[in-house]
């Protein structure tokens, strides 16, 4: 996935961010190699500082491939929180419970296999932060159902919004294209939501939840 920022200035971003863990440099290795999206340390330190200010402790992530950011969320949470990884392929999820296990913070994590929209459904209550990844298809069905699920002053985030400059194409045909740019009309004319838009790697939808 193509940045939004100019690339020197994206390059000098992800210079200055301090060295991960030996775990999650793993994790990006991996994903690099295997081309396995992820949210990458920018955006991870985001997610972690947004999931921090917040005080989450209940988390629920859709579309949670290896657990990159599951991980981010997991350390955010503290060890009293609980984070509901989701993903519909059973050896993303093998891996990612590797993973989570030798960070130490999979007792924080529950692991759920399956579409994550049919998951949220099944899972009770309200969660602080909920973060969407999934299938660009589903973004506005998942804005429809997952915003309930926030409690008021939580968070509702969303990688690729930007989705590498295309939703600025207004003439486009591409069903994932067009279901990120109802999507983004959606978060920012909902009166629920104060939504803003981060042009950060592929751009970071923040909304919290207003009522």
């Amino acid at each position: 996935m193509e940045g939004i920022t100019e690339p020197k200035t994206e390059k000098y971003i992800y210079a200055l961010l301090p060295a991960r863990d030996r775990g999650m440099r793993e994790m990006e290795r991996y994903a690099a190699k295997n081309h396995v999206p992820i949210i990458g340390p920018a955006c991870g330190r985001l997610l972690y500082q947004l999931a921090r200010l917040i005080q989450a402790r209940r988390v629920f992530e859709m579309g949670s491939a290896i657990g990159y950011s599951t991980l981010w969320l997991a350390r955010a949470v503290g060890p009293r929180g609980r984070v509901f990884y989701t993903d519909g392929d059973p050896e993303n999820a093998r891996r990612a419970e590797e993973y989570l296990r030798r960070a130490g913070v999979l007792d924080r994590v529950r692991v759920l296999v399956g579409d994550a929209l049919r998951l949220l459904d099944s899972t009770e209550g309200q969660f602080d932060l909920i973060f969407n990844d999934v299938s660009k298809t589903q973004y506005p069905e998942v804005f429809r159902r997952a915003v309930l699920r926030v409690r008021v002053g939580g968070l509702f985030i969303t990688d690729n919004v930007l989705w590498s400059g295309r939703v600025a194409r207004p003439a486009s045909k591409d069903p994932e294209t067009r279901a990120i740019q109802k999507f983004n009309r959606l978060i920012y004319r909902s009166p629920k939501l104060f939504t803003t838009v981060i042009p950060l790697r592929d751009g970071f939808a923040v909304c919290e939840k207003l009522k």
